[in-house]
């Protein structure tokens, strides 16, 4: 089953005024995650205009159909982060309820989950 990464492409983090970017920061990972998951058969990614996780910035969501979803924030724009996040959602994918053990995190993800939601009724 597809687990689907959300990323909010107009996070920015508290630096950015300053930072001459011309880019958002989510614009930037939403690149990195792109290519990161590009020709993996069970993960798919879309950028969204605002998660609402300003203070979290910047923000993912992993979604599947039937399966609990979780958003994750406080990343970095960068390479290695990316790679956690779509490592993560290969595994969410894989799980048949969306949960993935603890042990089996990606480093790069621990310490930026912020919610879980259930997975929605099926009536």
């Amino acid at each position: 089953m597809t687990s689907w990464i959300t990323i909010c492409d107009t996070c920015k983090r508290e630096d950015w005024a300053t930072s001459g970017k011309t880019r958002t920061d989510g614009e930037e990972l939403a690149i990195l995650i792109e290519a990161a998951a590009e020709g993996r058969e069970t993960v798919r990614t879309r950028r969204v205009s605002c998660l609402m996780g300003c203070t979290h910035g910047c923000n993912i969501a992993i979604q599947s159909e039937g399966k609990l979803a979780y958003t994750l924030g406080r990343f970095e724009p960068d390479q290695e982060s990316a790679e956690a996040i779509v490592e993560y959602a290969v595994k969410h994918a894989q799980s048949e309820t969306g949960q993935v053990p603890f042990r089996e995190w990606p480093v790069g993800v621990k310490g930026h989950f912020v919610t879980r939601h259930p997975p929605l009724p099926k009536d």
